[in-house]
Protein backbone atom coordinates (compact mmCIF):
# COMPACT_ATOMS: atom_id res chain seq x y z
CA UNK A 1 0.00 0.00 0.00
CA UNK A 2 2.57 2.13 0.80
CA UNK A 3 4.31 1.99 -2.74
CA UNK A 4 1.23 1.95 -4.22
CA UNK A 5 0.75 5.51 -2.39
CA UNK A 6 4.16 6.49 -3.37
CA UNK A 7 4.39 5.50 -6.52
CA UNK A 8 0.99 7.58 -7.40
CA UNK A 9 2.56 10.84 -5.59
CA UNK A 10 5.28 10.49 -7.53
CA UNK A 11 2.83 10.42 -10.50
CA UNK A 12 1.16 13.45 -9.89
CA UNK A 13 4.08 15.36 -9.14
CA UNK A 14 5.30 14.71 -12.73
CA UNK A 15 2.11 15.23 -14.30
CA UNK A 16 1.81 18.75 -12.20
CA UNK A 17 5.66 19.52 -13.10
CA UNK A 18 4.57 18.63 -17.12
CA UNK A 19 1.71 21.28 -17.14
CA UNK A 20 3.62 24.02 -15.01
CA UNK A 21 6.57 23.45 -17.91
CA UNK A 22 3.51 23.39 -20.66
CA UNK A 23 1.95 26.86 -19.34
CA UNK A 24 5.45 28.28 -18.86
CA UNK A 25 5.92 27.70 -22.51
CA UNK A 26 2.77 29.24 -23.32
CA UNK A 27 3.14 32.17 -21.60
CA UNK A 28 6.57 32.46 -23.58
CA UNK A 29 4.70 32.27 -26.93
CA UNK A 30 4.17 36.01 -27.58
CA UNK A 31 1.69 35.09 -30.89
CA UNK A 32 1.62 38.68 -32.93
CA UNK A 33 -1.65 39.56 -34.29
CA UNK A 34 -1.76 40.65 -38.01
CA UNK A 35 -2.66 43.59 -39.57
CA UNK A 36 -2.79 44.21 -43.40
CA UNK A 37 -2.82 47.63 -44.20
CA UNK A 38 -3.54 48.32 -48.15
CA UNK A 39 -2.02 51.68 -49.94
CA UNK A 40 -1.65 53.17 -53.04
CA UNK A 41 1.82 54.43 -54.62
CA UNK A 42 1.79 58.05 -54.20
CA UNK A 43 4.54 59.34 -52.56
CA UNK A 44 2.07 60.99 -49.42
CA UNK A 45 0.06 57.57 -49.29
CA UNK A 46 3.62 55.69 -48.69
CA UNK A 47 4.92 57.99 -46.19
CA UNK A 48 1.48 57.48 -44.13
CA UNK A 49 1.44 54.17 -44.91
CA UNK A 50 5.29 53.25 -43.47
CA UNK A 51 4.56 56.10 -40.60
CA UNK A 52 1.37 53.76 -38.99
CA UNK A 53 2.76 50.58 -39.80
CA UNK A 54 5.72 51.00 -37.49
CA UNK A 55 3.14 53.33 -34.67
CA UNK A 56 1.29 50.00 -35.25
CA UNK A 57 4.68 47.67 -34.53
CA UNK A 58 5.09 49.69 -31.19
CA UNK A 59 1.76 48.41 -30.00
CA UNK A 60 3.30 44.61 -31.06
CA UNK A 61 1.58 43.80 -34.24
CA UNK A 62 2.80 42.27 -37.14
CA UNK A 63 1.67 44.56 -39.92
CA UNK A 64 1.99 43.50 -43.63
CA UNK A 65 1.45 46.45 -46.40
CA UNK A 66 0.02 46.08 -49.56
CA UNK A 67 0.86 48.22 -52.79
CA UNK A 68 -2.17 48.33 -55.14
CA UNK A 69 -3.98 51.06 -57.53
CA UNK A 70 -7.58 52.54 -56.41
CA UNK A 71 -9.77 49.93 -57.52
CA UNK A 72 -8.05 47.10 -55.91
CA UNK A 73 -8.25 49.28 -52.36
CA UNK A 74 -11.84 49.73 -52.17
CA UNK A 75 -12.28 46.33 -53.43
CA UNK A 76 -9.85 44.77 -50.85
CA UNK A 77 -11.43 46.74 -48.24
CA UNK A 78 -14.80 45.91 -49.00
CA UNK A 79 -13.64 42.00 -49.15
CA UNK A 80 -11.74 41.84 -46.10
CA UNK A 81 -8.50 41.71 -47.72
CA UNK A 82 -7.23 44.73 -46.09
CA UNK A 83 -8.10 45.84 -42.66
CA UNK A 84 -7.41 49.32 -43.37
CA UNK A 85 -5.88 51.79 -45.53
CA UNK A 86 -4.79 55.85 -45.36
CA UNK A 87 -4.89 56.27 -48.82
CA UNK A 88 -8.67 57.41 -49.22
CA UNK A 89 -9.09 60.48 -51.49
CA UNK A 90 -12.34 61.80 -51.06
CA UNK A 91 -14.97 63.41 -51.17
CA UNK A 92 -13.41 64.45 -55.09
CA UNK A 93 -10.90 62.27 -55.89
CA UNK A 94 -12.24 58.58 -55.48
CA UNK A 95 -15.65 59.58 -55.09
CA UNK A 96 -16.75 56.84 -57.78
CA UNK A 97 -14.85 53.94 -55.67
CA UNK A 98 -16.84 55.68 -52.79
CA UNK A 99 -20.01 55.38 -54.66
CA UNK A 100 -19.22 51.53 -55.44
CA UNK A 101 -18.04 51.01 -52.26
CA UNK A 102 -18.74 53.50 -49.77
CA UNK A 103 -21.25 51.59 -48.13
CA UNK A 104 -18.95 48.47 -47.64
CA UNK A 105 -16.65 49.71 -45.80
CA UNK A 106 -16.35 52.04 -42.58
CA UNK A 107 -14.87 55.70 -42.56
CA UNK A 108 -12.94 56.06 -39.60
CA UNK A 109 -12.00 59.75 -39.89
CA UNK A 110 -9.81 62.31 -41.93
CA UNK A 111 -6.22 61.76 -41.61
CA UNK A 112 -5.20 65.19 -43.43
CA UNK A 113 -7.23 68.13 -44.83
CA UNK A 114 -7.41 70.58 -47.32
CA UNK A 115 -5.74 68.84 -49.97
CA UNK A 116 -5.82 70.50 -53.52
CA UNK A 117 -5.61 68.70 -56.60
CA UNK A 118 -5.33 69.70 -60.54
CA UNK A 119 -2.90 70.85 -63.18
CA UNK A 120 0.08 72.48 -62.54
CA UNK A 121 2.60 74.32 -64.37
CA UNK A 122 5.87 75.99 -63.30
CA UNK A 123 5.56 79.25 -62.62
CA UNK A 124 7.41 80.57 -65.82
CA UNK A 125 4.95 79.11 -67.64
CA UNK A 126 2.67 82.49 -69.16
CA UNK A 127 -0.66 80.05 -68.85
CA UNK A 128 -2.69 80.85 -65.94
CA UNK A 129 -5.84 78.46 -66.59
CA UNK A 130 -7.14 75.43 -68.22
CA UNK A 131 -9.65 77.75 -70.37
CA UNK A 132 -6.46 78.70 -72.09
CA UNK A 133 -4.67 75.83 -72.33
CA UNK A 134 -5.91 74.75 -76.61
CA UNK A 135 -4.77 78.62 -77.49
CA UNK A 136 -0.85 77.15 -76.25
CA UNK A 137 -1.19 73.75 -77.37
CA UNK A 138 2.05 73.59 -79.82
CA UNK A 139 4.18 74.75 -76.37
CA UNK A 140 2.79 71.89 -74.87
CA UNK A 141 2.56 69.49 -77.54
CA UNK A 142 -1.16 69.27 -76.76
CA UNK A 143 0.01 66.76 -74.12
CA UNK A 144 -0.75 66.34 -70.19
CA UNK A 145 1.90 63.92 -67.95
CA UNK A 146 0.09 62.20 -65.74
CA UNK A 147 0.48 59.29 -63.31
CA UNK A 148 -0.97 55.37 -62.76
CA UNK A 149 -4.50 55.36 -65.29
CA UNK A 150 -6.22 54.13 -62.02
CA UNK A 151 -5.61 56.89 -60.23
CA UNK A 152 -8.77 59.29 -59.36
CA UNK A 153 -6.96 62.13 -60.37
CA UNK A 154 -6.43 60.57 -63.65
CA UNK A 155 -10.23 60.28 -64.07
CA UNK A 156 -10.95 64.16 -63.08
CA UNK A 157 -8.53 64.64 -65.95
CA UNK A 158 -10.26 62.57 -68.99
CA UNK A 159 -13.39 65.21 -67.34
CA UNK A 160 -11.08 68.11 -67.61
CA UNK A 161 -10.30 67.14 -70.94
CA UNK A 162 -14.07 66.55 -71.94
CA UNK A 163 -15.71 69.88 -70.49
CA UNK A 164 -13.01 72.36 -71.95
CA UNK A 165 -12.96 70.35 -74.85
CA UNK A 166 -9.23 70.50 -74.91
CA UNK A 167 -7.33 69.18 -77.81
CA UNK A 168 -4.72 67.21 -75.71
CA UNK A 169 -3.93 64.19 -74.90
CA UNK A 170 -3.15 62.43 -71.22
CA UNK A 171 0.20 60.62 -70.86
CA UNK A 172 -0.24 57.47 -68.53
CA UNK A 173 2.95 57.28 -66.37
CA UNK A 174 3.51 56.80 -62.11
CA UNK A 175 3.85 59.36 -59.64
CA UNK A 176 7.74 58.30 -60.35
CA UNK A 177 7.88 58.69 -63.99
CA UNK A 178 5.49 62.31 -63.66
CA UNK A 179 7.82 63.96 -61.56
CA UNK A 180 10.73 62.89 -63.78
CA UNK A 181 9.48 64.51 -66.52
CA UNK A 182 9.10 67.77 -64.62
CA UNK A 183 12.37 67.68 -63.49
CA UNK A 184 13.74 67.29 -66.62
CA UNK A 185 11.48 70.03 -68.51
CA UNK A 186 12.20 72.58 -65.51
CA UNK A 187 16.07 71.89 -65.98
CA UNK A 188 15.45 73.08 -69.83
CA UNK A 189 12.84 75.87 -68.94
CA UNK A 190 10.22 74.15 -70.97
CA UNK A 191 6.59 74.33 -70.87
CA UNK A 192 4.80 71.27 -68.96
CA UNK A 193 1.60 70.58 -67.87
CA UNK A 194 1.42 67.77 -64.90
CA UNK A 195 -1.52 66.26 -62.64
CA UNK A 196 -0.47 66.95 -59.20
CA UNK A 197 -1.46 66.92 -55.75
CA UNK A 198 -1.17 69.04 -52.22
CA UNK A 199 0.75 67.79 -50.30
CA UNK A 200 4.05 66.94 -52.22
CA UNK A 201 7.18 67.51 -51.84
CA UNK A 202 7.58 68.91 -55.90
CA UNK A 203 6.03 72.37 -54.07
CA UNK A 204 8.98 72.77 -51.67
CA UNK A 205 11.64 71.67 -54.67
CA UNK A 206 10.21 73.79 -57.58
CA UNK A 207 8.10 77.18 -58.18
CA UNK A 208 4.97 75.76 -59.68
CA UNK A 209 1.70 76.76 -60.02
CA UNK A 210 -2.08 75.25 -60.47
CA UNK A 211 -3.87 75.90 -63.35
CA UNK A 212 -7.06 77.99 -62.30
CA UNK A 213 -10.68 75.58 -62.97
CA UNK A 214 -13.08 78.40 -63.60
CA UNK A 215 -15.99 75.14 -64.71
CA UNK A 216 -14.65 73.50 -60.90
CA UNK A 217 -14.14 69.61 -62.80
CA UNK A 218 -11.54 69.11 -59.89
CA UNK A 219 -13.51 70.30 -56.92
CA UNK A 220 -13.16 72.02 -53.95
CA UNK A 221 -10.02 70.52 -51.75
CA UNK A 222 -10.50 66.83 -50.85
CA UNK A 223 -9.55 64.76 -47.25
CA UNK A 224 -7.16 62.10 -47.19
CA UNK A 225 -9.51 59.37 -45.33
CA UNK A 226 -8.80 56.27 -43.30
CA UNK A 227 -11.05 53.62 -44.04
CA UNK A 228 -11.85 50.50 -42.25
CA UNK A 229 -13.53 46.77 -43.63
CA UNK A 230 -16.21 46.20 -41.56
CA UNK A 231 -16.18 44.72 -37.93
CA UNK A 232 -12.48 45.76 -37.79
CA UNK A 233 -13.83 47.81 -34.51
CA UNK A 234 -14.97 44.62 -32.96
CA UNK A 235 -12.05 42.22 -33.84
CA UNK A 236 -8.87 45.00 -33.32
CA UNK A 237 -10.23 47.29 -30.64
CA UNK A 238 -6.83 48.80 -29.86
CA UNK A 239 -5.85 49.22 -33.61
CA UNK A 240 -9.28 50.63 -34.13
CA UNK A 241 -8.48 53.09 -31.54
CA UNK A 242 -5.02 54.17 -32.85
CA UNK A 243 -6.95 55.02 -36.27
CA UNK A 244 -9.55 57.00 -34.68
CA UNK A 245 -6.56 59.08 -33.37
CA UNK A 246 -4.14 59.63 -36.20
CA UNK A 247 -4.08 62.87 -37.62
CA UNK A 248 -1.57 65.03 -38.99
CA UNK A 249 -0.61 68.32 -41.01
CA UNK A 250 1.14 69.03 -44.23
CA UNK A 251 4.06 70.15 -42.48
CA UNK A 252 4.00 66.35 -41.15
CA UNK A 253 3.83 64.15 -43.79
CA UNK A 254 5.87 66.61 -46.37
CA UNK A 255 8.99 65.87 -44.01
CA UNK A 256 8.80 62.61 -44.53
CA UNK A 257 7.95 62.64 -48.18
CA UNK A 258 11.09 65.57 -48.72
CA UNK A 259 13.33 62.67 -46.76
CA UNK A 260 11.98 60.12 -49.09
CA UNK A 261 12.69 62.48 -52.05
CA UNK A 262 16.61 62.46 -50.82
CA UNK A 263 17.25 59.22 -50.80
CA UNK A 264 15.82 57.80 -47.85
CA UNK A 265 14.07 54.79 -47.58
CA UNK A 266 10.15 55.44 -46.83
CA UNK A 267 11.28 52.97 -43.48
CA UNK A 268 14.21 54.94 -42.28
CA UNK A 269 12.22 58.58 -43.06
CA UNK A 270 8.96 57.21 -41.44
CA UNK A 271 11.83 56.18 -38.33
CA UNK A 272 13.05 59.53 -38.31
CA UNK A 273 9.58 61.15 -38.20
CA UNK A 274 8.19 59.11 -35.56
CA UNK A 275 11.87 59.66 -33.60
CA UNK A 276 11.08 63.44 -34.02
CA UNK A 277 7.19 63.38 -33.07
CA UNK A 278 7.08 61.33 -29.90
CA UNK A 279 4.20 63.41 -28.48
CA UNK A 280 1.96 62.71 -31.27
CA UNK A 281 2.40 59.44 -32.20
CA UNK A 282 1.96 58.92 -27.49
CA UNK A 283 -1.20 61.03 -28.91
CA UNK A 284 -2.09 58.45 -31.35
CA UNK A 285 -1.15 55.31 -28.91
CA UNK A 286 -3.40 56.58 -26.20
CA UNK A 287 -0.84 57.06 -24.03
Amino acid sequence: MKSFMLILVLILTLVAAGCTEQGDANEDETVSEEVTVGYVLWDGEIASTNVIEQVLEMKGYDVEIIAVDAGALYQGLSQGDFDFTTSAWLPITQENYWNQYGDQVVNVRHNLEGCQLGLAVPTYVEVDSIDELNANKEAFDSEIIGIDPGAGIMQNTENAIEVYELDYTLISSSTAGMTAELSRAIADEEPIIVTLWSPHWAFGRWDLKYLDDPEGVFGQADNVDTLARMGLEEDMPEVYGVLTRFHWSHEDIQSVMLDMESDMSPEEAAAKWIENNPEKVNEWLGE
